[in-house]
């Protein structure tokens, strides 16, 4: 009886499986982590504040060379990427200007975030345990993965305004609906937004 079920299913359209939007951080929350969260602890400071700012994938902020930082056009070049596309993201001047004191303080040679005796990249490990211990000291009771600043990134874009297929470029997507999933309205945003019959010159009753 079950392969008899199965041969009347072939061919018959099986709903689309629900895409649950990424969990994000607001921006109060990002401050919060990036400042009570990495307070006396520079590391995490500056790395957190590399992957939020760039909109980094783990791998590729472990990955940071010297040479990649472009400080005249405000650019980054992540040269360590998914799928082997190099790309360039943003670099803001906050972010930069904290490279800048990291670069004189601790010297790496190639890799900006380096450990051991060989100056080898930051380990996978390393990076997210300086994420948790941060989110942990920031008091923020949310649930999350380093790779949610990536999303935060993302979606503060967005809703900022900025174009999707820009946005695409910018996180490195090969495909227009892998940065659609951003697209979503933050429940808090939601007393924010006006209805466009407000826009309208109607008469008052």
């Amino acid at each position: 009886l079950g392969q008899d079920v199965e041969a009347l299913l072939v061919g018959i359209k099986r709903p689309p499986r629900r895409v649950q939007p990424p969990r994000v951080f607001s921006a109060a929350e990002i401050e919060q982590l990036l400042t009570v969260g990495t307070a006396g602890d520079p590391l995490a400071r500056v790395f957190l504040m590399t992957v939020f700012g760039c909109g980094l994938r783990l791998s590729e902020a472990t990955h940071v060379q010297i040479s990649d930082i472009d400080g005249p056009r405000l650019q980054l070049r992540v040269s360590h990427p998914k799928g082997g596309r190099e790309r360039i993201t943003l670099l803001s001047p906050v972010l930069l200007q904290e490279l800048r004191a990291w670069y004189r303080v601790y010297r790496p040679e190639q890799w900006l975030f380096s450990q051991g005796p060989n100056q080898d990249p930051i380990h996978k490990s390393t990076a997210q345990s300086i994420f948790y211990r941060s989110l942990r000291r920031s008091g923020l009771k949310k649930k999350l993965g380093i790779h949610s600043l990536r999303h935060s990134f993302a979606t503060l874009l967005l809703e900022n305004g900025v174009e999707i297929t820009v946005v695409q470029k910018l996180l490195g997507h090969a495909y227009l609906a892998t940065t659609a999933r951003y697209l979503h309205v933050r429940q808090e945003r939601l007393g924010q937004i006006k209805s466009p019959l407000g826009l309208l010159n109607l008469p008052r009753r």
